[in-house]
């Protein structure tokens, strides 16, 4: 034999030791979810609006980042599926949740007890809603009463824009002029637009604030109005019962401690996951 030969043949037995690992690897691993619950059999599919760092966002390469990605990714590994992700803007997905077009949304959606009737809700950790101004903003907001007749920017069917409707309807009972409220599909147009000068002030999610404000891109008005668990949402009670079986074995061994604080993300207070309110009725 020569030795091209000898090497090919070394080569070839490599590759098949290691394609023999890879499947009875694979055969030790099985889905944590019938298929039959999935909408493609060996994913799971989760939508997530990537305009809200840390927790999902495009880096300079293009590349998918942040902690909800970290999370799928873990979530997928321990179910024994491919974790995928599928972008879309906020408002259309619940509609595409509920058409089937995939399994579940990840993109730190705020709990509300309206949404934990049409979804399987799981609530994972805690979040709240900051207000922010453009850089060197010499405007001061001292509570929510002060937001009246203020043009303000908002992410469109948000938990924010809800809670800033609710302020309104306060200070309107209150005797005060009405917020003016400007709604946009996503987080990096409602930045644009207050960048822009086509508001006063912008109300993001405190993680998405925070970071904003860290970046030197915006000014801290008013920090951490409403405080409300945030959340992953399944269209299956078998997926949801399976992340959340997920979601507690990765507090057990500390996976969840590590990636909350990596990205600076308020644990839940309970430390328990669980599915919360009745689901789709």
């Amino acid at each position: 034999m020569t030795f091209a030969l000898l090497r090919i043949a070394l080569a070839t037995a490599a590759l098949a030791v290691s394609l023999s690992a890879t499947v009875a690897s694979a055969q030790t691993c099985t889905p944590a979810v019938p298929k039959s619950e999935l909408i493609a059999e060996g994913k799971i599919m989760l939508s997530t609006n990537p305009t809200l760092p840390p927790l999902q966002f495009v880096d300079a390469s293009g590349e998918l980042k942040g902690m909800n990605l970290e999370l799928a990714a873990e979530l997928g590994r321990r179910l024994c599926l491919k974790a995928e992700t599928v972008r879309m803007d906020f408002p259309a997905m619940i509609p595409a949740l509920k058409a089937a077009r995939f399994d579940g949304i990840n993109t730190g959606m705020f709990f509300t007890e309206e949404r934990s009737r049409v979804m399987w809700t799981i609530p994972y950790a805690m979040a709240a809603i900051d207000i922010v101004a453009v850089p060197g903003s010499k405007r001061t907001i001292g509570s929510p009463d002060a937001l009246s007749d203020l043009a303000i920017g908002v992410e469109a069917d948000s938990y924010q824009e809800r809670w800033l409707k609710e302020r309104e309807k306060d200070n309107v009972a209150k005797g005060r002029k009405p917020l003016r409220i400007l709604s946009f599909p996503t987080a990096s147009e409602v930045m644009a637009g207050l960048r822009a000068g086509q508001f006063d002030i912008a109300a993001f999610p405190n993680y998405a604030g925070g970071a904003f404000v860290k970046a030197g891109q915006a000014t801290m008005l008013l920090p951490a109005q409403g405080a409300s668990p945030t959340m992953m949402s399944f269209r299956s009670k078998p997926v949801a019962d399976a992340v959340v079986k997920a979601f507690n074995d990765m507090i057990k061994d500390g996976t969840y401690d590590r990636i909350l604080d990596q990205y600076g993300m308020t644990k839940l207070p309970e430390r328990v996951i669980a599915i919360r309110g009745t689901g789709p009725v």
